[in-house]
């Protein structure tokens, strides 16, 4: 009887032990959670840390030193980017050196010394037979922005000599691109945008200098390229006019008048 009695009580500690053994069993599992858990995150915020140090790498700001002395801030963009700025300064600069005729151009001695004389112009075929064939220097180099395919600049250029008075290689006129407004880029897709040009040309003759001026509207599409970073220093000076009309990494593949209707 009195171990009967005390066999009760015995069969309650394999009990007690088991319930206790389930209670170690779930703090581990809670702790090992929120280990892995800590873990996941951990790993999470590091794929993050590294594409924003990816990102800041390609677009972080650095100093740049010119030839001049002078140090200016530049930031790195997609190869195929280019700022509104550059955009418009490309188009505004290629435009006035392509249609400013002055009839003089800048040249040196045998001493190195700058001289200037008559532009005589340069050959670059007729589209007809009663045509100019000849564009002025400083044009001719300016076209080098344009671009080659499809024989566009080519092109391009025998219709700028259609146009071109032959007083300028005279001395018996000057014209005179006097621009008006630029607009903002449209964007067409990567690497390739859209930018209207108003302005008046101006022609000044000899026997009439109060000038001539008719509209020049003009749509230019414009593309970006890859451009070399430097000039080597044994390049030809053909080559260094072609690297210069190209340095802001852009070329024009198409020139169309303007309509101002549509642009109400």
């Amino acid at each position: 009887m009195l171990n009967l009695k005390k066999a009760s009580p015995g069969k309650k500690e394999p009990l007690q032990l088991l319930s206790y053994n389930k209670y170690v069993t779930t703090r581990v599992g809670i702790i090992s959670l929120a280990g892995f858990s800590m873990a996941a995150l951990s790993l999470l915020l590091q794929f993050l840390n590294y594409g924003a140090i990816s990102v800041l790498n390609r677009k972080q700001l650095a100093l740049v030193q010119l030839s001049s002395g002078d140090t200016i801030a530049a930031r790195a963009v997609d190869p195929k980017e280019r700022s509104d700025e550059v955009i418009k300064k490309f188009v505004s600069d290629t435009f006035i050196k392509m249609f400013n005729w002055d009839g003089l151009i800048q040249t040196f001695n045998e001493k190195g010394e700058p001289i200037t004389k008559q532009d005589t112009g340069i050959e670059v075929g007729r589209i007809d037979n009663k045509s100019n064939s000849r564009v002025a220097a400083k044009a001719y180099d300016a076209a080098f922005a344009l671009s080659e395919n499809g024989g566009f600049r080519a092109a391009f250029l025998k219709k700028l000599a259609s146009i071109t008075p032959n007083g300028v290689f005279n001395g018996d006129t000057q014209v005179s691109l006097i621009p008006r407004f630029i607009s903002e880029p449209r964007k067409i897709r990567e690497g390739k945008w859209e930018i209207d040009f108003i302005g008046t040309l101006v022609t000044f003759d000899r026997d009439d200098n109060s000038g001539r001026g008719i509209a020049f509207n003009k749509t230019i599409t414009v593309s970006s390229i890859s451009n070399p970073e430097y000039i080597p220093a044994n390049t030809s000076e053909l080559s260094k006019k072609i690297y210069l009309a190209r340095k802001a990494g852009l070329e024009i593949t198409e020139i169309v008048d303007l309509d101002l209707g549509k642009r109400k």
